[in-house]
């Protein structure tokens, strides 16, 4: 459906900083868990070698515009970066954005999600050690944050919809005043000659009511931890329920295999789901394996392929064919998680058969 646009969540991780320096030792980047990744039963797919564009640092210019020029060739429509503000001021992971942004380079689209979760040990076991607290200081704050990305809604490469940028928030009802942020969010964006903000809204149930919480449209979390329990197989149901109870870290023990691993093929979303009237933006993923990041305590879809990565982007377009064309938006999560396993940047293995699905796809006639 060619009037579809395919927004790639991009994961700016890869370059080193201070904090990371800090908390995981010296050059830290999240090719440090992905280099070291190791099969963890028969069949696991790890670990997950890049490409085309080898285990770069998102600090070198060149770097970005080989993803731009890739993602361009393949359909995506615009990199939406996870972007970090934990609150009086403080953000992290920001120069590979700073930089597209100054530089004017790459000439590609991009939109902001706002990361609003506290960066803690959870993925290395660890998750009462928090290492980066978020925190909401009051009205202030949220004009502090606005005025600091003024600059990203105001570039012409912004992704707009009905002439607004696209600002997605993460965790929305973890924002103790939620109303106040987006009051001032909405007022600050009229004051600086914006047409508005398109809020969206995601980890999020489908029927969570935007309008309520004054959001534009949701895009629901592509997974929680009990979305594959159900099976038309009984045994295989008490199966799966004692790998995920507080059984599992003898299970873990004992077989030396992380307690979630599900298939690919269960995962796949129709994407019916009664979204009460919200406008809601399918996210798709082309797979997820965390066991990178986190070793037993992993989550792994196993047995990914591009056909079935298919079957789900066409249940994802189908979708939103019913909304305005303004509103005929897909996100894809991710471009460059490679630390979840959800990556549409190829590997060695795959090559660029996941891009090629969006490509194909995207320009199939309405």
């Amino acid at each position: 459906m060619k009037s579809v646009k395919a927004i790639a969540f991009y994961l700016p991780q890869f370059h080193p900083i201070p904090e990371n320096d800090l908390w995981w030792g010296k050059g830290f980047t999240e090719w440090t868990n992905v280099a070291k990744a190791k099969p963890m039963f028969d069949g696991h797919y790890q670990p997950h070698v890049p490409a085309d564009l080898g285990f770069y640092d998102l600090r070198v210019p060149e770097t970005r515009e080989a993803q731009a020029n890739l993602a361009r060739e393949y359909g995506i429509s615009a990199f939406c970066y996870w972007h970090y503000w934990f609150g009086n001021g403080k953000r992290i992971l920001e120069r590979p954005f700073q930089e597209v942004l100054e530089s004017k380079s790459p000439d590609f689209p991009f939109c902001l999600a706002w990361a609003n979760e506290s960066w803690s040990g959870i993925w290395h076991g660890n998750p009462k050690t928090v290492l980066m607290e978020q925190v909401y200081p009051g009205e202030q704050d949220y004009i502090d944050h606005f005025n600091a990305i003024l600059p990203a809604f105001k570039d012409n490469r912004y992704f707009k919809v009905d002439g607004k940028p696209l600002f997605m928030v993460y965790k929305p009802m973890e924002i103790p005043d939620l109303d106040l942020f987006v009051s001032t969010f909405r007022r600050l964006a009229k004051e600086n000659d914006l047409e508005g903000i398109h809020l969206v809204a995601t980890n999020v149930d489908p029927d969570w009511d935007t309008k309520k919480y004054g959001f534009d449209a949701l895009t629901p979390a592509v997974h929680t931890k009990d979305s594959y329990l159900k099976s038309a197989n009984k045994f295989v149901d008490l199966y799966r329920r004692a790998k995920t109870s507080r059984l599992n870290k003898y299970y873990k023990k004992i077989f030396k295999k992380p307690t979630r691993i599900y298939n690919y093929k269960d995962a796949i979303q129709e994407f019916t789901e009664d979204s009460k009237g919200n406008i809601y933006y399918p996210t798709v993923i082309p797979n997820w394996d965390n066991s990178p990041r986190s070793g037993l305590n992993g989550f792994v879809l196993h047995n990914s392929t591009p056909a079935l990565f298919k079957k789900a982007m066409v249940n994802a377009v189908n979708m939103v064919k019913k909304y305005d064309s303004d509103n005929h938006i897909v996100f894809i999560k991710s471009w460059n998680e490679w630390a979840e396993g959800n990556h549409l940047e190829p590997d060695l293995k795959f090559g660029h058969q996941y891009l090629q699905v969006v490509k194909d796809v995207l320009q199939t006639k309405d």
